[in-house]
């Protein structure tokens, strides 16, 4: 069984729509997989992920709105196989805490090692939507390299 966590900065925006996200293709693919995230900070502990991400999430049949933002602990580091950070920070701050399989989600599907931008940078709804969409598109293409052992 795969364990694979998801981590952004809060744990309130990407990282929730990238646990649902893979959720949903980890059940489509009959994978055996926990799948979790968290947070480099512990800003929002205990709080639900942001209004914008539980709607994005719902618009695509996902629902969101029961996962609470942790901060990452010593534990994560030796419990999960696969660690996806949304962005080169994130990345960064994981490997400073002695995480050593870390990836960046932009390595998968064709988005060149790109951040997964924080939504909170862009105006409105419609940067929820493109992150969503990026965190989509780049998780078929890694739950597939996870199915066929590739990764």
């Amino acid at each position: 069984m795969k364990q694979i966590l998801f981590v952004c900065l809060g744990n309130i925006c990407r990282s929730p729509i990238a646990e649902g996200v893979a959720k949903k293709l980890v059940k489509e693919h009959r994978l055996d997989c926990i799948i979790d995230s968290a947070g480099t900070s512990a800003w929002h502990k205990g709080e639900p992920p942001c209004d914008n991400s539980i709607k994005v999430a719902e618009k695509n049949g996902i629902d969101i709105s029961k996962q609470t933002s942790r901060p990452v602990t010593s534990e994560d580091c030796r419990k999960f196989d696969y660690v996806i950070a949304m962005d080169a920070q994130n990345q960064k701050d994981l490997e400073s805490k002695g995480f050593q399989n870390v990836y960046l989600l932009g390595e998968f599907g064709g988005y060149s090692g790109r951040d997964v931008p924080d939504p909170y940078y862009f105006q409105g709804f419609e940067g929820f939507e493109k992150v969503y969409r990026m965190i989509e598109t780049s998780l078929k293409d890694f739950i597939n390299k996870v199915k066929n052992e590739s990764i």
